[in-house]
């Protein structure tokens, strides 16, 4: 690191579980980061603050005026734009010094090439559907997967590496004969909620990189904003997991 980046992140560096060692290791890191809505948007944006050396971001849709009221990476000037540059241009003002990169084009077809590519992987996607390949692909590929969720006054993280042994993915937690379609457009979504969980979202993908405190492996926090709530259940690894418990 020069002098700028030294400074630019001395207030992380002086963290004794950080240091420059840390620091390093959070610029040397590739992180993809799928969906640059709700909970994508203050995920990208911390993750560039933060020095992550090189964030992949996907998303195919275009900006709307209903997303501005809680996907904050986005502004009015950005409606009709791809959310995908829109977030660039964002993080690049933050932080120029990262590398950024822009995927329209994510599909099954080409989801392991680049969750191969990434240290890990952070999922801010609405749907069961995408949910579970974005899983599958992290398990194929032993790349650890941060999930969150949002809806109406309601969030959900957890961290999964079901490519271990012992420990879940998310389809152990949430196996497909149990999908159901509720999502924000249908049912809502509290502003501030999804900032939160976005950027706890954030939070544990670092800690996971950086091998720090309590990184929700195995557990979900379930928070529920209306009482300002949280707790954290144990989650058990499915023995007849089709897709964990293939390996």
């Amino acid at each position: 690191m020069n002098d700028q980046e030294l400074l630019r992140y001395s207030r992380q560096i002086m963290l004794p579980q950080v240091g420059i060692e840390g620091q390093q290791c959070l610029l040397d890191s590739t992180m993809l980061l799928i969906g640059v809505g709700g909970l994508g948007s203050p995920s990208a944006l911390y993750l560039a603050a933060a020095g992550v050396g090189h964030i992949i971001i996907a998303d195919f849709d275009k900006v709307e005026l209903s997303n501005l009221q809680r996907q904050v990476v986005h502004h009015t000037q950005d409606i009709g734009q791809y959310k995908v540059d829109s977030a660039q241009d964002k993080m690049l003002a933050i932080n120029p010094n990262i590398k950024v990169t822009t995927l329209k084009n994510l599909s099954e077809k080409n989801l392991n090439t680049w969750v191969s590519k990434a240290d890990i992987v952070l999922d801010g996607t609405d749907n069961f559907e995408t949910r579970f390949k974005i899983n599958a692909a992290c398990v194929q590929e032993k790349v650890a997967l941060v999930s969150a969720a949002v809806i109406r006054f309601e969030g959900q993280l957890s961290v999964f590496k079901g490519y271990e042994s012992d420990q879940p993915c998310y389809q152990c937690l949430y196996p497909k004969e149990g999908e159901n379609h509720e999502n924000c457009s249908e049912n809502g979504i509290l502003a501030p909620v999804a900032g939160v969980m976005g950027t706890m979202q954030a939070l544990q993908a670092i800690k996971v990189v950086l091998n720090l405190g309590d990184q929700l492996i195995g557990k979900l926090m379930i928070m529920d904003a209306m009482n300002l709530d949280f707790r954290t259940v144990k989650i058990s690894k499915d023995a007849h997991c089709s897709v964990c418990n293939t390996l």
